[in-house]
């Protein structure tokens, strides 16, 4: 199965930058760190995004951000600082309405978090944290194990 859900990963990266002045090893001189910040993702409808890119905090094209990575990292030195990734939940609005759906299909509401644990195989505490494709799956495996008519 393709995974179209929307998932922004961010990550940032701290890059020591040399340059020469001319010919030898002493002619290498340290210009200075910086900080290179790349995001991107999907939308809800698992279409790509724009890069954001940031160098020091202030917005920079995609360009000149890789421009900067690719050079620290033949003349230079790169670390990864942070890399977080984000998958956007349904919220407690959708939530209710699964909450809903699953009453009128005559699951108690004291069972709803086993109900989605069960079509997830793995623990539920808040159906507002699932994700949009997990809440499909919930749905999908409601459809197909109760009647949903009240």
């Amino acid at each position: 199965m393709k995974d179209t859900s929307p998932v922004t990963i961010t990550r940032t990266w701290e890059v020591a930058l040399y340059g020469s002045y001319g010919e030898g090893s002493s002619a290498r001189v340290y210009l200075g760190t910086r900080t290179v910040t790349l995001s991107g993702g999907r939308s809800p409808r698992g279409q790509l995004l724009p890069i954001v890119a940031q160098v020091n905090g202030c917005e920079v094209s995609e360009v000149e951000a890789v421009s900067l990575l690719n050079w620290a990292k033949a003349e230079g030195r790169v670390t990864l600082l942070s890399e977080q990734r984000i998958v956007p939940t349904i919220g407690k609005r959708r939530a209710c309405e699964l909450h809903r759906l699953m009453s009128h299909a005559g699951i108690p509401s004291g069972e709803h978090y086993g109900f989605a644990g069960v079509a997830l195989d793995r623990p539920v505490f808040s159906l507002a944290t699932l994700t949009q494709q997990e809440a499909r799956l919930v749905w999908h495996f409601l459809q197909h194990t109760h009647s949903t008519a009240a």
